[in-house]
């Protein structure tokens, strides 16, 4: 066993599907930069930079969503249908991790509904290779400490940010000192667990630079060119019950890192990669208008000649948008701008705790057209408290806009007020692996067939925007009879004939690999008031 060795895991994850773009390990980069600082030798085992993923079968607690997600559908409105295991498999980092011999592993913990595969990672690890210590770090742990170390394969949880407390731990370790001084440390003692309070930090500027030579850069390209992750600012200064990130949180104050050093940072990236996608992870980036024009006139300047596109994948607040924030992302490499709305309801946004900021979105919208951004713009629904007839009218609100529409099915992120809310009125998901959008994971005041339908009348609607977009118009309601079409049949044309029949009769139609034409288990209730309620309104594309 090798004392200076630390190898640090982002863990496989098992789910419907993969945003390959939101996966790339910046937050273990940042902590392996303060390890090699100090001395230790650091690898990155990154299990999602693979295009490897396997079929599995549907998880037990997953069974009530066959029906919704059981056939498959190939019409360009689909949804979901195999559930995979998507990177290197357990066995392959028991391996990589026996054979480097780390006296500590760090592992990535840092969704709720994906903390199983983070200790089947653990598990294995400590099958292949007993001897080293594990430590589980992220948003999880963070929450659930006791949970979590209540597993025999983790021996210490790391709360809160992890770059100065993982270097204190692995200098503890080697110097058989203390471990009750590492900050934001959790770990079992004889039959007692000793848990202290998370750890935050305050001075960024105090951290070196993420040591993202680490992350397998050849593998996050986007148009063979390489993406990066950018974090210029930590934690939320909102509200919103529905977060977990949020100042109603416990999770992290909100901080900004002095411009000079964010343009450090991504000197050195560009430096070093050709890079054509730049992606800043921020909760709220541009909330301090003052900094955000001072960082990103710099970012200007820094990228003028280069042909890249930048994004704020988090999604971006509209009341802290005006004229002079867009036309500078638009002059930087924005292309699309990630609204988020939440609700067009008053009564929603209230129990969401969050500003109505209908008004300001649409100026966001008028802006966007003005200097030719795209937009998507996300809503919530299947909240606590939340109607199915709420979100339609949400859906039929953004169909009037030049927008895409990105509905999101709520669930409950440990450590939000309404984690609580829903914990105290007992209507939590039975199990972690539930706690995500995919499973429909509440059924409160709107069931989990209203939200299936939703979310199909999402992507129904996104795909009439792109028909007017393309064709200009949308075609005529018209019933389509046939049961088996021809597989190799163009699949735009017949997602077409499906779109007539629906606004025909207000079935949602599905087609199978092999041809055949079924229908979805949708509300009919939600679909005919759809129809009736379209026919009375403008549909805009996005362009």
């Amino acid at each position: 066993m090798n004392t200076s060795k630390v190898v640090l895991v982002q863990p496989p994850i098992e789910d419907f599907y993969l945003t390959k773009k939101r996966t790339i390990p910046y937050g273990l980069a940042s902590i392996a930069a303060g390890l090699l600082k100090t001395g230790f030798d650091v690898e990155i085992i990154d299990a999602l930079s693979t295009n490897k993923s396997k079929k599995l079968n549907y998880p037990e607690e997953f069974s009530f969503l066959l029906p919704f997600y059981g056939t498959k559908d190939i019409s360009l409105f689909s949804l979901f249908h195999d559930y995979k295991h998507f990177g290197y498999s357990y066995e392959y980092i028991g391996t990589k991790i026996r054979e480097k011999e780390p006296f500590i592993v760090g592992i990535s913990s840092l969704f709720t509904a994906y903390y199983n595969e983070a200790i089947k990672t653990a598990q294995t690890i400590k099958k292949f290779y007993p001897h080293c210590k594990i430590v589980l770090g992220g948003h999880h742990p963070t929450v659930f400490p006791e949970k979590a170390l209540a597993n025999n394969a983790i021996d210490f949880v790391l709360r809160g940010e992890g770059e100065n407390s993982m270097v204190l731990l692995c200098q503890a370790l080697k110097n058989d000192s203390d471990l009750k001084q590492v900050p934001g440390i959790a770990f079992k003692k004889n039959d007692d667990i000793f848990v202290s309070d998370p750890s935050w930090i305050d001075d960024f500027s105090a951290l070196p630079t993420p040591a993202v030579h680490l992350i397998n850069h050849t593998f996050y390209q986007r148009r063979n060119k390489q993406s990066i992750v950018i974090v210029s600012s930590r934690g939320c200064p909102m509200q919103c019950s529905y977060c977990s990130v949020s100042a109603s949180s416990s999770y992290a104050p909100f901080r900004q890192r002095k411009t000079e050093h964010v343009i450090q940072e991504l000197e050195g990236q560009l430096k070093n990669h050709d890079i054509g996608f730049i992606d800043f992870e921020d909760e709220n980036l541009c909330l301090n208008k003052q900094w955000f024009l001072k960082l990103f006139s710099k970012i200007k300047q820094l990228i003028a000649k280069k042909t890249i596109e930048l994004r704020a994948m988090n999604g971006l607040y509209p009341l802290a948008m005006d004229e002079q924030i867009v036309s500078l992302m638009k002059n930087c490499g924005f292309k699309t701008l990630n609204l988020s709305l939440g609700s067009t309801s008053k009564e929603q946004l209230y129990k969401f705790k969050r500003a109505d900021v209908r008004g300001s979105f649409e100026t966001a919208l008028e802006l966007a057209q003005k200097y030719q951004l795209d937009c998507v713009s996300y809503i919530i629904a299947a909240a606590p408290g939340q109607t199915a007839q709420s979100s339609l009218e949400d859906l039929l609100y953004l169909a009037q806009k030049r927008t895409l529409i990105g509905l999101s099915v709520y669930y409950p992120a440990p450590g939000s007020l309404d984690y609580h809310f829903c914990k105290t009125h007992k209507i939590l998901p039975k199990t972690f692996s539930l706690m995500r959008s995919s499973t429909l994971p509440l059924e409160d005041t709107t069931s989990r067939i209203e939200a299936i339908t939703l979310l199909r009348l999402s992507r129904i609607l996104n795909f009439m925007k792109h028909l007017i977009d393309t064709m200009g118009t949308l075609p005529d309601p018209e019933l389509f009879s046939n049961h088996k079409i021809d597989p190799s049949s163009d699949r735009q044309t017949v997602s077409i004939q499906l779109l007539q029949s629906f606004l025909y009769d207000g079935k949602i139609r599905g087609i199978q690999p092999s041809g055949e034409v079924y229908s979805h288990i949708t509300d009919p209730v939600l679909t005919q008031n759809f129809i009736k309620k379209i026919q009375t309104i403008p549909i805009i594309g996005i362009k």
